[in-house]
């Protein structure tokens, strides 16, 4: 099957109305910590507070995905995300009510918590819906799941160019709490759409009942560490360029220089599935980790915002790729029970890699400027190489080898045979 069709055939299983609903109930939190800073620190004239208020929004975001993934394994995906959904709108709902009431700076940024906990991790958790859409297509499933984690990955990446231009967009209409309300409706409309699709009650039944399995093993750790590398280079990449466009004298270009990344990226993600099958994930994962390294020496040189632009573009070919190769790994090495922890504990592994990325390339920065900024983001991803190549032994050991029952030529244990092949009934009409 050519990856044209793979995408084709994931559309018609999914449905047009389902990709839509979980690409835009992804958004909010793309769009959450860059409206949140804006939000504060116009509000309260200090860039410091803005800061610390968008900083907590990310930290308990990445404190409570993997709780959230957890329940979701248990619980089924439906009633977690609908209260995570109407939680998290409430949330920055209450943000945006405190700050025009003049509350004090530790209210704001408790308030910015205490959303930043309940906004769901809809990308992670859609990644986890693909494998039991994907049931009934027999041999087909593996080439189907991979090429399905491409999308996501290029829709992760599109989501983070996406969702700071909307921030952008309603600070500028109307105000910076124009653009926080802006996702606020999009998490209470489509975050509730995405909770309730039909799909999560599938899910649920592919794992509600299941026996549980082990989450954390030697080689999810790898990835975990894999997507902590990621995020530091996420975070001193936008932080150094932050502070060239801010001596170049356009600060407010920083969003916009950065979310060249995510366009690069995003075309990059979709291309993956024209990857050869048997080339594997965990090569190329060491792969894009070279071209990592590689694609970010330039920025030791750059001094313009012309130049720096184009080497973020670029750099982002080799994030995506990077990113698939990981979530894709993660997937396929935890029991199906434990897919949706998986997802979001490593989704939180980014937050937190960006967090530690940022903080060190800000000092760095305030030091030796831009440039000391940037060899944070080489560093990383020299790290990235050395873990990559390391470990992949140790990755290629830990992924199941395929079955009989999971090629389709035999029913998996507990499942009655379903028709494979292109003309097997699409998995949605059975839900």
């Amino acid at each position: 099957m050519s990856p044209l069709a793979s995408y084709r055939r994931l559309l018609r299983l999914a449905g047009p109305a389902y990709v839509l609903t979980a690409f835009l109930g992804r958004l909010p939190l793309a769009m959450s910590q860059l409206g949140t800073l804006l939000l504060v620190s116009t509000a309260t004239d200090s860039y410091a507070v803005g800061g610390a208020a968008a900083g907590a929004l990310a930290v308990a975001n990445a404190v409570s995905a993997p709780i959230a993934g957890g329940l979701a394994d248990r619980l089924g995906q439906r009633p977690v995300v609908l209260v995570q959904s109407l939680a998290g709108a409430a949330g920055l709902g209450l943000l945006v009510g405190l700050v025009h009431l003049g509350s004090s700076y530790g209210t704001l940024v408790a308030a910015a918590a205490l959303a930043g906990l309940a906004l769901p991790q809809v990308g992670p958790l859609a990644r986890v819906r693909w494998r039991p859409l994907t049931a009934g297509t027999g041999a087909q499933q593996r080439r189907l799941v991979d090429a399905a984690f491409s999308y996501e990955g290029a829709a992760d990446e599109a989501s983070f160019a996406v969702g700071p231009a909307l921030i952008g967009l309603g600070a500028v209409a109307v105000s910076p709490s124009g653009g926080v309300l802006v996702a606020a409706a999009l998490l209470a409309v489509f975050g509730t759409a995405f909770a309730l699709h039909p799909s999560g009650r599938y899910v649920a039944a592919m794992t509600v009942h299941a026996p549980a399995g082990r989450l954390l093993t030697a080689a999810f750790a790898v990835l975990v560490l894999a997507q902590l590398a990621i995020g530091a280079l996420f975070g001193a990449t936008q932080t150094g360029a932050t502070v060239l466009a801010t001596q170049a004298g356009h600060a407010g270009l920083a969003g916009l220089v950065h979310a060249t990344l995510g366009v690069g990226s995003a075309a990059a993600g979709l291309a993956t599935a024209f990857v050869p099958e048997r080339f594997g994930q965990e090569r190329r994962v060491l792969v894009a980790g070279v071209a990592l390294f590689v694609l970010s020496l330039p920025l030791l040189v750059v001094d313009t915002l012309g130049p720096l632009t184009a080497a973020v573009f670029l750099l982002g070919f080799a994030v995506a790729p990077y990113m698939i190769g990981v979530f894709t790994l993660g997937e396929r090495i935890v029991p199906p029970t434990r897919v949706a922890a998986a997802m979001t504990v490593l989704a939180s592994a980014t937050g937190v890699g960006y967090a530690l990325g940022s903080s060190v390339a800000g000092r760095l920065a305030d030091a030796h400027g831009h440039t000391a900024a940037f060899a944070v983001t080489v560093t990383v991803t020299a790290l990235a190489v050395v873990l990559a190549a390391t470990q992949q032994r140790r990755l290629r050991r830990a992924v199941p080898r395929p079955s009989l029952a999971a090629a389709g030529q035999l029913p998996a244990p507990g499942r009655p045979a379903e028709p494979a092949g292109p003309d097997a009934p699409p998995v949605m009409a059975d839900v």
